[in-house]
């Protein structure tokens, strides 16, 4: 498949998923969605094990490309549900899903949709420059993309509806002061951190990574009693993998691991 709308590539264990509409602040066409799809089936069967998301140009993502969701020349309204359900769920469910780390670097500005996308990475580095926005109130609508899962369990009930029922623009040094991303870097620092953090990444043990991603996930439904039986289920089958036979050989002779990613 020719890409159009994105940038990727797959080298050394790292994949690499640009949006790359920067004239429209890689704001989401179908056509984009698309290749995003495509992009991610890669991801998960070429043998990654740490994908690298970020934007194109000045902004990270401004969400859904309004010209593509407007009342049809009858006046009929378009279905924005149908995009949630086609598009941006199918989006955040594979990220969700994917067996390795998701690092998310936010370039620039990310609104709408295109906030609630960084914030379903696992790791989420954004420059000091750039900024969060759910602008989905602006437009009579409410936050999409797990907005309204991931806001109120990320910073609390209060800060959640004052982000979505306003709209203001949160600077990333004030989103890691909430706890909404990992880390706020120097914009001169930006892609030295990200190639730092995905390198470090490509070498670590994949299937632990994958499980603790898995269960950090579980641990938002579950008791204790069920998280502490899954944790266990988890460490039985990780200590029958080679990464773990690895690390421990690694540590009895005093060397680096060389995890395969098993």
């Amino acid at each position: 498949m020719t890409f159009h709308d994105i940038a990727f590539s797959l080298e050394g264990g790292v994949a690499r998923l640009t949006l790359n509409r920067p004239d429209k602040l890689n704001s989401f066409t179908a056509r984009m969605h698309g290749e995003v799809a495509e992009a991610l089936t890669r991801v998960e069967t070429e043998g990654a094990r740490v994908l690298l998301l970020t934007g194109a140009g000045r902004g990270f993502c401004a969400g859904q490309d309004l010209s593509e969701r407007r009342p049809a020349e009858d006046g009929s309204p378009p279905d924005l549900g149908e995009t949630v359900e086609r598009y941006y769920a199918p989006l955040v469910r594979r990220l969700a899903a994917l067996p390795m780390p998701v690092v998310v670097g936010v370039n620039g500005v990310a609104a709408g949709a295109g906030a609630n996308l960084a914030f379903a990475g696992d790791i989420v580095i954004a420059k000091e420059s750039a900024s969060f926005i759910q602008s989905f109130c602006r437009l009579g609508l409410i936050p999409d993309t797990g907005g309204t899962f991931v806001l109120p369990r990320l910073v609390g009930r209060a800060r959640a509806a004052g982000l979505a029922l306003l709209g203001d623009k949160l600077p990333a040094r004030q989103a890691e002061q909430w706890g909404l991303i990992w880390q706020c870097v120097a914009d001169e620092e930006f892609e030295a951190t990200l190639e730092t953090l995905v390198g470090q990444l490509a070498q670590a043990p994949t299937k632990g990574l994958a499980f603790t991603k898995r269960a950090l996930q579980a641990s938002l439904s579950n008791d204790l009693a069920t998280q502490l039986d899954l944790e266990r289920d988890m460490m039985r089958e990780l200590g029958r993998s080679a990464d773990y036979a690895e690390g421990v050989a690694a540590f009895l002779d005093k060397r680096q691991p060389a995890f395969k990613g098993q």
